[in-house]
């Protein structure tokens, strides 16, 4: 039992490790010409330029929580600062590698993509398994090294205390992260869409336009690192809350079972890790198979089997000797029932956002009559998914509670513990999950560059059909990140209650029913400010591609030696980033501070309602924007007239509208729930 914290180190080492075998793997494959690799150097400029500002501003709030941490908090003097600024550069770390591999990987998947799908495929998995195995190698490194140090080698006063604001220090980086590089992405994104394909009739990614640099540059600063910092928190996060919802509620136990109830989340991680690493090994394009979402899921597939043996060996092997533990198979059933309904979750996403399947040639069928009714379908189809989702959610939530209070019957907060380790279930391969949903921006910067470097339509044809199965397998891993938000937030709510000293929740007393309604607006709030922030970002970046197609002379023609300026919008991207960022992100950390001063009572409700509509709200925009993208390829690749058609023109108006709904609020919407949970976790003794 000893031994697990150090095992947990070696999943994580292997985990890094095989990231860097893969980088060296990516670095070592054909680049392109010169005018491809110029062009992938722009694009590397401008993220780094951009994520280098981003994380300065950054660090001035992270310094600011760290000395309120330290000045508030007894167990913050020292060693809840330092935690926090651990969880924050370790987030921050895990964004900025998966930046300079996705942008090593774009123009060599590009290249590969003349050789066909088979060869370029791979590469891009390969480029996003990079980025994948960091996130899960650094979270489970940071997690277990805090562990370590805090309870075992200092065994300082409140030791899970401290290691919650691990958690707190990533949840602050992927909530700035995810908003700032989604307004960013987007604004470039729409600007492109709107004056280029719409009103210039111009292809997508053409190098006549301005903004299509700032395009490909937003896809890594938004997908790529936003995504990593995102998925690392709630790596983190889903290890973090059964360890501290088990130090508060197991307190009266036996020590070997506050031991393995410490321990388990940390063996599972390892165990998990293992498993992906397997996956990732199996993934290898297949010249004579032309079924690359197959070949795609082949990964994740393999890592969830072996998770579901590991997982049931290792519950029996640590639970077994313990007394109090009937069942021990039945912890590791909690593990299972999570990941199998973070897979479910995954296909009600892929269902209602792959062409394969009804839902998008619906939504395809609608831009017959124009972009009105592209919208209201899609509106409607991303409503539907929530309701599939909520019931794998709720169905997990109920049967792993059961299980976790039939493995130990004796012991009433067991149930709530099993919730907590489902949603480790569901983010155990977090390597694998996170390295199919990074391939997607990888080969969207590969099409980018093979229109923009005017390689042969063969090529972007490759790269396209690679990019909308990205498209898919992009929503399958928001909706594990979203799935895995609403039961972390549900244990670390439990652990906050508890903290707290509440017992129950009262909604019929005033302060807790005027707390749920403000956490059930919060979200809409959330998701209007960030959308509204994507509208006046692509308001100046719309502008400014009409100035350039006006104003220098035979742009729009294509005339040869006529370039556009794209350093200027990739700037009017980063300054409008950055600016429309803080607002959004300061209310997930003020909004908790402020009630629970007031009354704890009534930030318990707040929270409640928070998570309900949060996760609704993260759902729909995911699924509706992924619907809608995925709509507007079916169209370009010959449907519904194709490419240039007023019914392409219609599924780009919805698309357009989908980006922020996709790739701003929604994914930030889960960080949002467990940013203010977390928060109000750690502020606890500030309030009472």
């Amino acid at each position: 039992m000893e031994g697990v914290p150090y095992l947990a180190l070696i999943a994580a080492v292997a985990a890094l490790l095989l990231a860097a075998y893969f980088s060296k793997v990516v670095h070592a494959a054909d680049p392109g010409n010169d005018r491809m690799q110029e062009i992938g150097a722009a694009i590397r400029e401008g993220a780094m330029a951009f994520l280098k500002r981003e994380y300065t501003w950054v660090a001035g709030f992270v310094a600011v929580m760290a000395v309120l941490i330290f000045v508030v908090l007894d167990y913050g003097r020292p060693w809840g600062a330092i935690a926090y600024i651990c969880g924050a550069l370790t987030s921050a770390l895990a964004g900025f590698v998966g930046m300079r591999i996705a942008t090593a990987a774009n123009t060599r998947t590009a290249q590969a993509a003349r050789n066909g799908a088979a060869e370029a495929l791979p590469l891009a998995f390969r480029g996003g398994a990079v980025m994948g195995f960091t996130v899960a190698g650094l979270g489970l490194l940071g997690i277990s090294l805090a562990y370590l140090v805090f309870a075992k080698w200092l065994e300082v006063d409140d030791p899970f205390q401290v290691v919650a604001t691990f958690g707190l220090g990533a949840s602050s980086i992927a909530l700035f992260a995810r908003v700032g590089g989604g307004i960013f992405t987007k604004a470039a994104d729409v600007g492109a869409d709107l004056v280029g394909k719409v009103e210039a009739g111009i292809p997508e990614d053409d190098p006549r336009n301005p903004a299509t640099i700032a395009d490909n540059v937003g896809d890594n600063v938004g997908d790529v690192a936003g995504m990593g910092a995102d998925l690392f928190e709630s790596y983190a996060g889903s290890i973090v809350a059964p360890i501290v919802l088990a130090a508060l509620l197991f307190a009266g136990s036996s020590p070997d079972l506050l031991e393995a109830t410490f321990v388990f989340p940390l063996l599972i991680g390892a165990l998990g890790m293992f498993a992906s690493i397997a996956g990732a090994l199996t993934v290898r394009g297949k010249p004579e198979s032309s079924n690359f979402a197959k070949q795609l899921h082949r990964g994740t597939n393999v890592a969830a089997a072996l998770t579901v043996v590991l997982a049931l060996a290792g519950a029996y092997w640590l639970f077994d000797p313990i007394e109090e533990v009937v069942y021990p198979l039945y912890m590791g059933l909690t593990i299972v029932v999570g990941l199998l309904a973070g897979m479910a979750i995954g296909f009600t996403s892929e269902y209602f956002t792959s062409d394969h399947y009804g839902s998008v040639k619906r939504l395809a069928k609608q831009s017959e009559t124009g972009p009105a009714t592209v919208i209201i379908e899609g509106i409607a189809e991303g409503m539907l998914s929530t309701a599939g989702a909520i019931l794998f959610v709720v169905t997990a939530i109920g049967g792993a509670y059961w299980l976790g209070q039939e493995a130990m019957p004796g012991i009433d907060a067991s149930g709530l513990y099993g919730v907590a380790l489902a949603a480790i279930g569901m983010l155990a391969t977090t390597g694998a999950v996170v390295a199919v949903d990074a391939y997607g921006p990888i080969a969207d910067n590969a099409g980018g560059i093979a229109e923009m470097a005017e390689l042969p339509h063969e090529v972007r044809d490759v790269t396209d059909s690679l990019d909308s199965l990205g498209n898919t397998t992009a929503a399958i891993a928001k909706g594990f990140a979203i799935g895995s938000a609403a039961l972390t937030a549900l244990a670390l709510f439990k652990a906050f209650t508890a903290a707290a000293g509440l017992e129950v929740i009262d909604i019929e007393r005033v302060q807790v029913t005027i707390g749920l309604f403000l956490g059930g607006v919060t979200p809409f709030v959330f998701a209007a400010l960030t959308m509204k922030s994507v509208g006046r970002a692509a308001f100046q970046m719309i502008e400014e591609v009409r100035r350039q197609f006006k104003e220098i002379p035979g742009l729009r023609e294509g005339k040869e030696g006529v370039r556009p300026d794209y350093a200027l919008c990739v700037d009017i991207s980063t300054h409008a980033a950055l600016k429309e960022m803080v607002i959004p992100g300061l209310l997930a950390i003020v909004l908790p501070l402020a009630i629970g001063l007031v009354s704890v009572e009534a930030l318990g409700g707040f929270l409640a309602g928070a998570l309900v509509t949060g996760f609704l709200l993260a759902i729909f925009m995911a699924n509706a924007g992924g619907a809608w993208d995925n709509a507007k390829k079916f169209i370009e690749r010959g449907a519904h007239g194709g490419k240039g058609s007023e019914q392409h023109k219609a599924a780009v108006v919805g698309d357009t509208v989908g980006d922020p709904f996709k790739d701003t609020s929604g994914p930030a919407m889960n960080i949002l729930i467990k940013v203010m949970t977390i928060v109000s976790l750690v502020f606890v003794p500030a309030f009472i």
